[in-house]
């Protein structure tokens, strides 16, 4: 069914927003098709979708495979506690706070002008119980309590790449440092043929966690294609079967490894270390045309 003639006429009298920031040029892209809701783009690259009026929408794919563990990582409607590393749009944030009302976040987000832009042009719930941070992801997940969190989320791209110092054997245990026994890291990875940065960071979050399982594209599982896997780790049993059957059902169906499937594809992959720690590669031009 074709939109009504008001939400066509309030779609194109809506511009987009184009601002400096610290990370390059921050796009805010009206979406033609929700009245109050937007992408944004860091020097072309898209970073977030975010339904102002529906934040439980989640547009993009690798978002709605985090939103999986989201789902699944208490109860429904449960408040949960989580730390996210990357903020963007604040797109998972929001996700939380309207799936899980009165759950406590901390978002840090290194890129305190972006900070500043999305809070005023795609302003938060008065009523969120939500706390954002300008700083390195990794000093400012130094702050969080022992023990503190359900759920930490780590979104971190810098030029389209993940920084080399939050893929490290030290960095996940001062991720585990923060979450409660129970509690489930999940990460946005993104990698291309010979696919060796994410069976490097699979040898690395086993090497720290009892518990693994990896959402993907078949075609990027493959090394066919550069593209996005989320990574989940836990010392809790992960509820793999209903992951399964969501990433499964999902309209970009997704594949979950985990288990001796998963240790076979890492390859033999060797924890990474602060010392040997290198960003993620950089995707193909080809990738966001």
């Amino acid at each position: 069914m074709g939109r009504s003639r008001n939400n066509r006429r309030r779609s194109a009298a809506v511009e987009a927003v184009e601002e400096a920031v610290d990370g390059g040029l921050a796009q805010l892209i009206p979406d033609p098709d929700r009245s109050r809701a937007w992408t944004l783009l860091i020097d072309g690259a898209p970073q977030s979708h975010v339904d102002l009026d529906d934040p439980a929408h989640l547009s993009f794919e690798y978002q709605r495979r985090i939103g999986h563990v989201i789902d699944l990582a208490a109860p429904p409607g449960k408040p949960v506690q989580a730390v996210h590393l990357g903020g963007g749009a604040l797109t998972l944030a929001r996700y939380v706070g309207a799936t899980r009302p009165r759950s406590t976040q901390q978002v840090v987000e290194r890129d305190a002008a972006l900070v500043q832009l999305v809070r005023r042009a795609l302003p938060l719930d008065p009523n969120a119980r939500m706390r954002v941070r300008a700083a390195d992801a990794r000093e400012g997940l130094a702050k969080a309590p022992d023990g503190w969190a359900d759920l930490v989320v780590a979104d971190v791209f810098s030029g389209a790449r993940t920084p080399a110092h939050l893929t490290s054997t030290e960095f996940l245990d001062e991720v585990r440092r923060a979450l409660k026994p129970t509690g489930i890291y999940v990460a946005n990875l993104a990698d291309g043929p010979p696919l060796a940065h994410l069976r490097g960071q699979i040898a690395t979050a086993a090497a720290r966690f009892a518990e693994l399982a990896l959402i993907a594209d078949a075609a990027v599982l493959r090394g066919k294609r550069f593209g996005n896997a989320i990574l989940v780790a836990s010392d809790a049993p992960l509820p793999l079967a209903e992951l399964t059957r969501r990433a499964a059902s999902d309209p970009h169906p997704g594949r979950v490894e985990h288990g001796r499937a998963l240790s076979d594809f890492a390859g033999g992959a060797t924890p990474v270390t602060d010392s040997a720690a290198v960003a993620s590669p950089a995707p193909p031009p080809s990738v966001f045309r």
